[in-house]
């Protein structure tokens, strides 16, 4: 697993390591810090699942739950993400 490093040049989900973000899958959508990528999946600490996103320019989710512990989701599943305000 690759994991945060200090470079200029790293685009897609390397280039947001370390940036709070938000994944959207083929069947929820996560946020929560990106602390890894790797070749199958990408690793999210502080990591929550959204139910409802609310207005997407508002700074929180509607209704998102925390997750227990680090979450992890596979790359396949992913048809989205970015970082939210």
């Amino acid at each position: 697993m690759k994991m945060i490093v200090e470079t200029d040049s790293a685009k897609g989900l390397l280039g947001l390591l370390g940036e709070r973000i938000t994944v959207w899958c083929c069947n929820y959508i996560y946020a929560g810090m990106l602390e890894g990528v790797g070749d199958h999946d990408i690793k999210l600490t502080d990591a929550y699942v959204v139910y409802e996103t609310g207005p997407l320019t508002d700074s929180g989710f509607e209704n998102a739950e925390k997750l227990p512990s680090d979450w992890y989701v596979r790359t396949s599943a992913i048809e989205s993400y970015g970082v939210m305000q």
